[in-house]
């Protein structure tokens, strides 16, 4: 495995490889890495020559009073991790390396912002496709892999690759979980005890809407009342939102049908979950 830190070089190492004809893997993270991070590196391994990951703590998608300066890091045990996943380059540039100067230009996103995370985090997703656009521009991927688990987030890179015609292929893969079904995170490490015990109802509720669904019900504020209601009586963490909408485009419905997201997050102490599930209906 070969370590980049500046984009010149791995920039040059790239168009090498692309002019042998190899096709690229790409997997952007902000490192911590874990399963979830592990699965996205496999599917790349998978279906390309050349696999990709970078890392890095990206400060334009944190607010002012967010956790970018505590947000875990551990760059040994992940180059370690990569490695061993046989990861061929890893990317790793400095906040200065990325942003010598304050950018003149940023990319504002229009759509699918305004509910979910993005709704209480303004400016956000702005700051997630500025890095992805200088990194699809650094690394020039075949395809690029995202994690599910943060689904508003592969719906904005979706209109993204779509709508400035990156000629890129997107891949999400699914949320790899806990033997009891809580969503692997970076985060998880900061639940307390009896947090990390009643975090799985996040999961549970999800499927008990889903158990709703099958069974025929179709009324979007009857599921979020099941969703709720569970939460509240299974745990001490307080609902930041429970929302279910259409899938990529992130509309509100009332009554479902087609692709939908049934999505929450909810806060504990020191750490906000997220959780999802993509449903099609019939």
């Amino acid at each position: 495995m070969k370590i980049f830190t500046a984009i010149k070089d791995i920039q040059t190492e790239i168009l090498k490889q692309k002019s042998l004809g190899k096709s690229i893997g790409f997997v952007p993270t902000m490192g911590f890495l874990h399963e979830g991070h592990l699965t996205l590196i496999n599917k790349a391994r998978q279906a390309n020559d050349i696999v990709v990951l970078s890392i890095f703590v990206n400060p334009l998608q944190f607010g002012p009073n967010e956790d970018f300066s505590t947000y875990p890091r551990d760059f040994e045990r992940d180059s370690a991790l990569a490695e061993s996943e046989k990861v061929d380059f890893l990317f790793c540039p400095s906040v200065e390396e990325m942003y010598p100067n304050e950018p003149s230009i940023k990319v504002i996103v229009q759509e699918r912002t305004d509910v979910l995370c993005g709704k209480s985090r303004p400016g956000h997703f702005d700051g997630v496709v500025t890095v992805v656009s200088k990194l699809f521009h650094i690394i020039m991927p075949t395809r690029a892999y995202f994690g599910k688990k943060d689904a508003q987030q592969v719906a904005v890179i979706e209109g993204l690759i779509s709508d400035l015609n990156f000629p890129i292929e997107l891949i999400a893969v699914d949320i790899v979980r806990e033997k009891d079904g809580l969503a692997k995170s970076s985060r998880n490490v900061f639940l307390l005890p009896e947090e990390r015990q009643q975090a799985v109802v996040l999961y549970k509720s999800l499927n008990a809407a889903k158990a709703a669904i099958d069974q025929g019900e179709r009324n979007s504020s009857r599921l979020m009342g099941i969703i709720q209601e569970m939460i509240t009586s299974e745990s001490n963490g307080k609902i930041d939102y429970v929302e279910i909408l259409t899938y990529p485009r992130l509309m509100p419905l009332e009554k479902l049908e087609g692709r939908i997201i049934i999505a929450l997050a909810v806060k504990f102490t020191t750490v906000r979950l997220i959780d999802n599930f993509i449903v099609d209906i019939d």
